[in-house]
């Protein structure tokens, strides 16, 4: 019998961060969605991306913690993107691209803080990843799920999601699927 968990990770748009967790042995799914919003009900896309609801763009990730650990997804998080930017990834700009670590519980939340702490050493800036209780979350429009795979030579795809793809699954091999 599995042990199945979940873990909600804001970095940056979610197409390429959920590409990478969907190729992690013991990782169940990797579902792109939205979360830690201020506003009732379920905005659009447009709407989160004007950065006025709150939301940050997210993955959910569902995992067989016999295989992996949560600790080990946040170390994999912490190489998926650059903690150390407030409010942007790359070329993205905006509180919807924000670094976060949604926990679902004070377990996850004790350990969140700790690989922060951890990790640190391996930035010169500080990070400035938010932790916070996982609120208002929803998954995204059925477009957004598998974007990548289904659009590899779209040019955001593949001239930035392809690239930052290929550099994790290098510096994860071990922990990939066969």
């Amino acid at each position: 019998m599995a042990k199945i968990e979940q873990a909600t990770l804001g970095a940056g748009c979610f197409w390429c961060v959920e590409a990478f967790f969907n190729e992690v042995n013991g990782i169940l799914k990797a579902t792109s969605g939205y979360s830690g919003g201020n506003v009732p009900g379920i905005p659009t896309y447009r709407e989160i991306c004007s950065g006025l609801t709150g939301h940050a763009e997210v993955i959910r990730v569902e995992f067989d913690a016999d295989i992996i650990s949560f600790e080990e997804i946040l170390f994999m998080f912490y190489t998926a993107h650059n903690p150390t930017t407030l409010n942007k990834q790359g070329a993205d700009v905006g509180t919807q691209y924000r670094s976060v670590v949604f926990y679902h519980d004070e377990i996850q939340k004790q350990i969140a803080e700790q690989i922060t702490q951890d990790v640190q050493q391996y930035f010169k800036d500080p990070i400035v990843t938010e932790i916070s209780p996982l609120i208002n979350y929803f998954d995204a429009e059925d477009y957004h799920q598998g974007y990548y795979k289904q659009n590899t030579e779209q040019g955001y795809c593949a001239m930035v999601v392809g690239p930052k793809l290929n550099k994790l699954r290098e510096l994860h091999t071990s922990k990939l699927k066969s």
